[in-house]
């Protein structure tokens, strides 16, 4: 079941807490760092953020969420991450899936590591095509694809 969390909750932002923490653990490794910068955000940033967060939660618990931004008609994907006890459910093509749909724009966008060839898979199937390349100040060559839509 997907449903908005209510991340200023400090009992939401604790479990979303969590599933990021699982989930980017797990993406360190597949990206070969140690200092990953999701790691370092806190419950408090999360519970302070004024982005919107939706999660996939399977026989009560929290499994998957997508974290995300609307900004002048352009959804921005700032996250989506799936706790390792839930992978290959299926979960995060749901979740995008599901912003796409309920959200008027007309370009949606997500950044993900060059090296992180399941989200780039993933991000492609829902349409997201690549329009950018670069190595941020943290050291970890990024993709950016968008996904356009007329209104």
């Amino acid at each position: 079941m997907i449903q908005q969390l209510e991340n200023s909750n400090l009992d939401v932002a604790k479990q979303i807490f969590n599933v990021f923490q699982n989930a980017y653990k797990i993406e360190a490794q597949l990206i070969g760092v140690v200092n990953f910068p999701p790691l370092s955000r806190s419950i408090k940033d999360i519970e302070n953020s004024k982005t919107f967060f939706y999660g996939f939660s399977e026989n009560g618990s929290l499994g998957a969420i997508i974290e995300i931004a609307i900004k002048d008609r352009r959804l921005e994907i700032d996250s989506l991450t799936v706790d390792p006890q839930y992978f290959r459910r299926g979960m995060a093509g749901q979740l995008i899936g599901y912003v796409l749909a309920i959200f008027e724009f007309t370009e949606a966008r997500v950044e993900t590591a060059i090296v992180n060839e399941p989200a780039i898979h993933l991000y492609r199937k829902y349409g997201f095509t690549e329009f950018k390349r670069w190595t941020p100040s943290h050291g970890i060559p990024k993709i950016a694809m968008s996904l356009k839509r007329k209104m």
